[in-house]
């Protein structure tokens, strides 16, 4: 039982990492409402929006997963 959760959420993982590095290659790196500040050679980014998006996602994946 144990093996079967670290193994789906490897899969899950892997799918989420293919899927930014896609992105990244389309041009979707940041979205609109990510807070990024740049001053000289710093540069602070916090994804905000982003991390809204992925809460709703993996908070409907959980639901649905949950509701068998």
């Amino acid at each position: 039982m144990l093996g079967n959760i670290f193994i789906t959420a490897g899969l899950f993982l892997l799918a989420i990492g293919l899927l930014l590095m896609i992105g990244q290659g389309l041009g979707w790196s940041h979205l609109p409402g990510d807070i990024v500040v740049r001053k000289g050679n710093f540069t602070f980014y916090f994804p905000l929006a982003t991390s809204i998006l992925l809460s709703i996602i993996l908070t409907l994946i959980f639901y649905l997963i949950n509701k068998k």
